[in-house]
């Protein structure tokens, strides 16, 4: 925000924003800049110092530098050319291209970058405040048009719109009422290593299908640290971490001591979560927006974040609650012809992953045409959705998936009902 807008705020006792956001991570960020570059007065609020650490692997994926600021310079620690794959550590095959994959970035550089961009367009930031709660009624509301965001020390901030960015345990997404069906686990571990080991991880990332249902894991180079993680459905936190102790020891790292050992619950929207409630709209983490197969969401938060600032401004300039609601169901039309569709294929392709897992080992190594699906789809040339839409093999995968899922579904349903009806024979 420019200092001359920030003075002119200052004049009133309670300014009212156009729009706040909650949460400065790449969602946040991101919204913050799509509605400061439509010339709104923009208030940013991020809880922690910029930088901070943030559990994640770092990687930047083509639909993710597509929805980056223009201009902005991505902070790459690497650039991935081969990724090695493996099956519970075994059949390792490692496949190769002569362009570019993705990059990886480390967060507190990625995100801080993400902000100042903001901040240039014109979006104000306050950091080291906590959002305790927001409210579209009562005393601390002075009309419909306006929504209070108040503070934990008490102070309250008022906006025409407000967007929640606040991550995966979203006080904003709980006020909207968002609703989860997927919870994983996370663990990840940042290993600084000798030059030496560092050397042989250059350019190349391994990804492992794991021993649980749904797990796999990944090793990131970054110069001369190495970010190891896995992940896996909530539910066993102790098999988990002993994947990522075994996972650690197999790559002959576990002699290394980890700079950062960390973790972290990502959440998936189910198909009738809200996006919005009110003047208030969610997006990222806080909307339970990301891949669920892979559980990759560094892109889902840059382009739900765009499209939340977009529309926030729409909300903003809204002068009823008709046209508000109007506006809002429209970013909510806009979510789920996009990231929605992708996710819903990303569901199927987790159900099938859990099945048969060796079976897409066996494609990605093996069938020439699956790895080049691979590529295209982490380059940005195409999507996950795409893909299974026009190429006939994997959609008939699929669909043999649905159909087993199905078959289970009826046979759990008469399980259930012969058990009921048992209960209350004579």
């Amino acid at each position: 925000m420019s200092s001359e807008n920030a003075d002119a705020g200052r004049e009133h006792e309670e300014p009212v924003w156009d729009v706040v956001v909650v949460g400065a991570g790449p969602a946040g960020a991101s919204a913050a800049y799509a509605a400061a570059v439509a010339g709104r007065r923009v208030l940013l609020l991020e809880k922690a110092e910029i930088p901070r650490y943030k559990t994640c692997g770092g990687g930047i994926i083509g639909p993710s530098r597509d929805a980056l600021p223009p201009g902005f310079e991505l902070p790459l620690m690497d650039r991935v050319y081969a990724v090695t794959f493996s099956l519970g550590g075994k059949l390792s095959r490692t496949r190769r291209s002569k362009q570019m994959l993705f990059g990886l970035i480390n967060r507190p550089e990625f995100d801080a970058g993400l902000v100042e961009a903001a901040q240039k367009a014109g979006a104000e930031v306050r950091t080291g405040v906590t959002v305790a709660r927001v409210e579209q009624h009562g005393s601390a509301v002075p009309d419909r048009r306006t929504v209070a965001v108040v503070l934990s020390g008490g102070e309250t901030v008022l906006a025409h719109a407000v967007v929640g960015a606040d991550g995966s345990a979203s006080r904003i997404g709980a006020h909207v009422g968002v609703k989860l069906d997927q919870v994983d686990l996370g663990l990840e571990a940042e290993i600084p290593v000798p030059a030496t080991v560092a050397e042989d991880w250059a350019g190349r990332v391994l990804i492992d299908w794991g021993p649980i249902p749904g797990s796999y894991g990944w090793v990131f180079p970054k110069g001369e640290t190495l970010t190891v993680g896995v992940i896996s459905a909530r539910g066993d936190g102790a098999a988990t971490k002993r994947y990522l102790e075994e996972f650690i020891a197999r790559l002959g790292l576990a002699g290394f001591e980890p700079a950062v050992s960390s973790g972290h619950l990502t959440r998936c929207r189910s198909d009738d979560s809200p996006l919005s409630r009110g003047r208030v709209l969610v997006c990222g983490d806080a909307a339970g927006l990301l891949e669920p197969w892979t559980r990759e969401g560094i892109s889902f938060a840059l382009r739900s974040g765009r499209l939340a600032g977009e529309w926030a401004v729409r909300i903003a300039e809204s002068q009823d609650a008709v046209d508000a609601r109007r506006q809002a169901l429209n970013y909510a039309f806009a979510i789920k012809a996009g990231l929605g569709v992708e996710m819903g294929v990303g569901r199927r392709m987790l159900a099938l992953f859990e099945r048969r897992p060796g079976l897409l080992h066996a494609a990605i190594t093996g069938f020439r045409p699956a790895w080049k699906m691979f590529a295209r789809i982490t380059r940005g040339s195409t999507t996950l959705a795409e893909t299974v839409r026009t190429h006939p093999m994997a959609q008939r995968a699929l669909n043999a998936v649905d159909s087993a899922s199905l078959g289970r579904g009826a046979a759990d349903r008469g399980a259930t009902a012969d058990r009921g009806s048992s209960s209350v024979s004579p």
